[in-house]
């Protein structure tokens, strides 16, 4: 009995300092990739609690492994676009400008039931209201409604504001984002030409947005950080 209890309390230690080490606070915070793992990880500290035939090493070993390759995954995919795209996915627009988009609806499998009990959650019963949607890489959905829905502040009380869908990200960690820049009408040279006038290389550009103004709000990567 007193081994069970050494080795449950081991692998309590060890299930909890791994969800730490990589980095998530709730279940919904997990991409696919992590809640694949998490769950590998609880059943292997499952088998090793219940077998106590097993060498207790036999589900640590397992479980560092495991971690240690989302840590690993975690950094590749925070140096490459497009590993992380292939492994979290990108997150998909099904609202824009008031307009559902049915096509992406499809390829998510989210029915209008799905998207309207999403919309529920964030307090909106009626989708005519919103603006703007987006299902995120957990498969959350972030909406914001169309102007005239919104809440008065007196922001807005003194200037209305016009029903517009919000800024994108154009340029992520020194990469121009090329889907955005499809969808926007944006050619590479003028967003070059837009840096250069503000004396800034593509490389100095941690993240860059533009509204549907074709405004820019640029965070410059910070000293040390630069690829």
């Amino acid at each position: 009995m007193l081994i069970v209890f050494i080795r449950g309390l081991i692998l309590y230690f060890l299930v909890i300092f791994s969800v730490r080490l990589m980095g998530k606070r709730q279940l919904g915070d997990l991409s696919p990739a992590e809640l694949v793992i998490t769950i590998l990880i609880s059943n292997i500290a499952t088998l090793a609690m219940e077998d106590i035939s097993l060498p207790l090493f036999t589900g640590i070993i397992p479980i560092l492994t495991l971690v240690c390759l989302d840590v690993i995954a975690s950094y590749v995919c925070l140096k490459s676009r497009r590993i992380r795209h292939l492994i979290t996915g990108k997150p998909k627009i099904v609202i824009s400008d008031g307009v559902i988009n049915q096509g992406e609806l499809r390829a998510l499998r989210f029915t209008v039931d799905d998207l309207m009990s999403a919309l529920r959650a964030q307090g909106i019963f009626d989708i005519s209201q919103v603006q703007y949607a987006v299902v995120e890489t957990t498969g959350a959905v972030s909406a914001i409604l169309k102007a005239e829905n919104q809440p008065i502040t007196p922001k807005t009380a003194a200037t209305p504001e016009k029903a517009a869908d919000p800024p994108q990200a154009l340029i992520s960690d020194g990469d121009i984002i090329r889907s955005a820049e499809a969808k926007l009408n944006l050619r590479e040279s003028d967003i070059l030409k837009e840096l250069k006038r503000k004396h800034l290389e593509l490389a100095d550009v941690f993240l860059c947005t533009v509204d549907s103004e074709g405004k820019l709000y640029i965070v410059e990567k910070q000293k040390g950080s630069k690829k």
